[in-house]
């Protein structure tokens, strides 16, 4: 069941770089990663008032803001700005270094210890990433390290978020995100959408509504719950299998061209999940960091 609940997530997150490109192509790209998180606010709002949810206590208010830090601000902004640059299959690749980010995180934030044979199938997947990223070309361009930014934030933000699923529920620590970041996400959206205008074709603003809807706050639900159920630094490497899937929608949908070295390193990584989810993975009932109290 957890890991079910992981892939759900996943799969929800897999169409986010295809249509976060979409609507960056038209749109500014600061506009879509943190207006996407002001608008998500609306619905998780709604669903916080409709059960009646206590606010959270001072020590899972800070946790919540690491969260945050991750998964409403860093990942949506830094892999808005690389996808004006980068195409959506190139970035799929890359991203495929954020399961082993995520166990390195979940080491430190979820009071997880992964074993040997862990490790060796995460960094088996890593090095197949990054050959595949040292033959695309002569150097790392910029929009290579915004992503590997985006990767690292992101990976805090989840590994953070799946501990803290464990005493709050996946869908109230991502609703409780991005409402409690309003007062910093809408002021900015409102700023970026009045200095580079709105116009934009319908499929623009469908892409926006996707990662506002879906990719901001409902595939955490899934997500944070398999994490929390299964643990961080397992659950996580499902999210290897993403960068197939995303490969998948880049060429429907945006045409791009997959070639045979990018196929390559995803079969690779994937042989990857198969070997994790075979490892055991230990874990304590609270982050080794931070400590909370109901």
């Amino acid at each position: 069941m957890p890991a079910l609940l992981g892939f759900l997530g996943v799969l929800a997150f897999s169409f986010t770089l295809p249509a976060t490109r979409i609507a960056v192509e038209e749109l500014d790209p600061t506009f879509v990663g943190i207006g996407r998180e002001a608008l998500a606010a609306v619905p998780a709002g709604l669903l916080l008032l409709a059960a009646r949810a206590p606010l959270p206590s001072r020590p899972q208010l800070v946790r919540i803001a690491i969260v945050a830090s991750g998964v409403v601000f860093g990942w949506p902004l830094f892999t808005a700005l690389a996808l004006r640059g980068l195409t959506s299959a190139h970035s799929a690749v890359i991203v495929g270094v954020l399961p082993a980010a995520t166990a390195v995180a979940a080491v430190l934030r979820a009071g997880e210890r992964p074993s040997r044979g862990f490790w060796l199938a995460s960094f088996a997947g890593l090095v197949a990433v990054l050959a595949f990223a040292a033959s695309q070309g002569a150097g790392i361009s910029a929009g290579d390290l915004q992503i590997l930014v985006a990767v690292a934030l992101g990976a805090i933000g989840y590994a953070e978020g799946g501990a803290l699923a464990r005493e709050l529920g996946g869908w109230r620590v991502i609703c409780w995100a991005v409402v409690l970041t309003v007062p910093l996400t809408l002021p900015i959206g409102v700023v970026a959408a009045a200095s580079s205008g709105l116009h934009a074709s319908s499929d623009a603003w469908l892409a926006f509504v996707y990662v506002a809807v879906v990719s901001a706050l409902l595939g955490f639900f899934p997500w944070y719950a398999g994490l929390a159920r299964g643990g961080v630094a397992k659950i996580g490497q499902i999210q290897l299998v993403q960068p197939l899937l995303t490969l998948a929608w880049s060429a429907l949908l945006l045409s791009e061209h997959i070639g045979a070295v990018t196929l390559l390193a995803s079969f690779a990584v994937l042989a990857s999940v198969v070997a994790t989810q075979r490892t055991g993975v230990t874990r304590s009932s609270r982050p080794p960091l931070v400590t909370s109290r109901e």
